[in-house]
């Protein structure tokens, strides 16, 4: 437990949204924030693209995951740390705010706590994780592969294939904004059609990535659902029989989460972790739709950013007040397949 504990826990990375006045007996809230170290632009800093809050309710028999949309305009405390005086900006900046200024990982995780943490009405977490998309890429390859169910069309921006040699090729020009441009000449895009599938490390991460030509044109929610999606399927197969059975396979994945999550544990060790959320399984996971995975834009200043709705500042009060389980149950059609 020690060894790979040693890889993958932290320690900080909560700022003043610690958790420091009780243990984790009761309700658990976890912060969760997807970062893509990928960029061949240094100066662009690194912002969280996927913020989802993980909530375990009091009796640690249920989950949910709720994720922020990363477009939301939302209030940014000051951070001296990094020298950041505060301001309203896109949520998904909070974390570079804070990784600026060789704040790295941590301070950069540690703002986007702060942020989400007053969003919620000063909510505290108990723990926190970064998650490197492109590192669980290798986690998915000591899977296996995971199975997942595609619920639309889904076109890839970032991989395709030459029609003459058969070899990748990136579809599409791409414009500044990360946005298409256009189809490339000679090249044919992956395309992930409707249905349930078994999936290779590389199909998964770039399924899971992709919110630009989305069938049902939903966009960044559309993207919030395939990675909880993701995350999911990659529960299923880790606690599935033809892992958790084979040693060899149990320490290439275990080894393989060092390089995709580090997790700041928030003082508790892994084995208190480990012990107490043993009983959530895959089908006790419930995957929630943030705004009803609806469009609420709204523009300031020129600017396009995304707004929650009152229903969903409902939700995050439901998580703060461990009531998630009263708040789904009166809101179904928020509840998002697997």
């Amino acid at each position: 437990m020690n060894h790979y504990a040693g890889k993958i826990t932290h320690s900080g990375g909560l700022g003043d949204a610690a958790d420091t006045g009780k243990s984790i007996e009761g309700p658990i809230n976890l912060l969760l924030a997807g970062i893509d170290e990928r960029s061949t632009d240094p100066t662009a800093g690194v912002r969280a693209d996927s913020i989802i809050i993980a909530h375990i309710n009091a009796a640690h028999d249920r989950a949910y995951l709720a994720s922020i949309p990363r477009d939301s305009l939302v209030d940014i405390p000051a951070f001296p740390d990094t020298q950041y005086p505060g301001g309203r900006d896109k949520i998904n900046a909070a974390f570079q705010f804070g990784y600026r200024k060789d704040g790295g990982r941590e301070k950069g995780l540690a703002l986007l706590a702060n942020t989400v943490s007053d969003l919620m009405g000063g909510m505290k977490f108990d723990g926190a994780a970064i998650v490197n998309f492109a590192g669980l890429e290798s986690v998915v390859t000591a899977l296996g592969g995971v199975r997942m169910c595609v619920d639309e069309k889904v076109t890839s921006i970032h991989i395709g294939w030459d029609k003459t040699t058969g070899k990748r090729a990136a579809p599409y020009y791409i414009n500044p904004d990360g946005t298409p441009a256009g189809l490339r000449y000679n090249v044919r895009p992956q395309v992930y059609y409707p249905g349930c599938r078994n999936f290779t490390n590389w199909q998964a991460l770039d399924y899971a990535r992709q919110r630009d030509l989305l069938a049902n044109n939903d966009g960044d929610y559309g993207r919030q659902r395939h990675q909880q999606q993701l995350i999911k399927a990659i529960m299923q197969k880790a606690t599935s029989s033809g892992v958790v059975t084979n040693p060899v396979k149990v320490n290439k994945v275990l080894e393989s989460l060092g390089g995709a999550v580090s997790f700041y544990n928030n003082n508790v060790s892994i084995t208190d972790w480990v012990f107490t959320l043993k009983g959530i399984k895959p089908e006790q996971l419930t995957m929630v739709k943030t705004n009803d995975g609806k469009f609420n834009a709204e523009m300031v200043d020129g600017i396009w950013y995304e707004k929650l709705s009152d229903k969903s500042l409902e939700m995050l009060q439901a998580i703060k007040n461990d009531t998630m389980d009263q708040f789904v149950a009166a809101n179904p059609t928020w509840i998002s397949a697997a």
